[in-house]
């Protein structure tokens, strides 16, 4: 089966400015995939090509089968994607359940509204107007537009801005809910503890291109980095006292082990020997937002790595 969304030598310029510049990137069926970058690096402009919403100056771009950018086949695409855009035009003086009933009516099968209202956690809000609901609120029901139409793709831009950790965690749970049942979801968002969380895959775009591509936990050499393992020098003690090679960094022993269980061994070994503690101890690989900040601070995007065989 062929994939949901695949992308080739995507291209768009304003003017002189290229905004995306041979981006290829493909996204499984039933997956999820995050589209991750800083703003003006891109994202934007490929997800409103791959919704319909903007042309391309060239590449390729498929949609569930379909190419966005042909009007005939236009009104068939729609039926089939939800978009969860960062700021959704709705009536103000309208009901939550209203307006979710009222994006029903748009959809060939849509799902039961009560139902939507439900997944998305305004229950207790659905006889209450657009205009008095918080910011929270407002983006659950974005959410609950983006899925009333059942769609098989759903475009999720920023989901859970102005969430809460409880809501957000919610939201994640509900985004995992969708894929489990066989949904696609294309989504990008500035919170990387989020796409870690989510992402079964991730793109990081820099300056219209996608400098890195693959599973967060091999992302720019994750799986392969040194562990780093740091903690608070014992009282009395010298960095030259230690077993292993350390450093002190920011007031705090560093060291780094491409053998983390032998390093710990030997380490806590020695500290028992001594009848002393090493104190907020620590262990851990450079996280996803170590990896993202390191590539999009690069001053020349380098060609897009995937980690899952080829180059592009």
């Amino acid at each position: 089966m062929t994939d949901a969304v695949i992308v080739e030598d995507l291209r768009r310029s304003y003017g002189a400015v290229q905004a995306v510049r041979d981006v290829s990137f493909t996204v499984a069926h039933g997956e999820i995939f995050a589209l991750l970058g800083r703003n003006g690096a891109g994202k934007s402009t490929t997800l409103e090509i791959l919704e319909g919403f903007r042309s391309r100056d060239g590449g390729r771009a498929e949609v569930l089968g379909l190419d966005p950018g042909d009007r005939a086949t236009a009104r068939k695409l729609r039926e089939r994607i939800g978009v969860v855009l960062q700021d959704i035009a709705v009536e103000p003086y309208l009901t939550v359940r209203e307006t979710i009933a009222r994006n029903a009516g748009y959809y060939p099968t849509p799902r039961n509204v009560d139902e939507v209202v439900e997944l998305v956690d305004l229950g207790g809000q659905a006889r209450r107007k657009v205009r008095d609901l918080s910011g929270g609120q407002k983006r659950r029901l974005d959410l609950a537009l983006g899925i009333v139409g059942n769609p098989a793709l759903l475009f999720l831009d920023e989901p859970t801005t102005g969430f809460d950790p409880n809501a957000r965690r919610g939201a994640w749970q509900l985004v995992r809910d969708l894929r489990d049942a066989g949904m696609t979801i294309v989504l990008t968002t500035h919170y990387m503890e989020e796409a870690q969380e989510l992402a079964d895959r991730v793109a990081v775009m820099s300056a219209g291109t996608i400098v890195a591509a693959g599973p967060t936990a091999s992302l720019g050499g994750r799986d392969a980095a040194l562990t780093r393992i740091t903690f608070a020098l014992p009282d009395g003690c010298a960095v030259a006292d230690l077993p292993v090679p350390a450093a002190l960094v920011d007031g705090r022993v560093s060291v780094e082990s491409t053998e983390p269980t032998a390093t710990l061994h030997q380490l806590t070994g020695w500290a028992l020997e001594r009848g002393t503690v090493l104190a907020g101890l620590t262990v851990d690989r450079p996280s996803l937002e170590d990896v993202y900040l390191r590539l999009t601070d690069q001053a020349t995007p380098a060609p897009v790595r995937d980690l899952e065989g080829s180059s592009r």
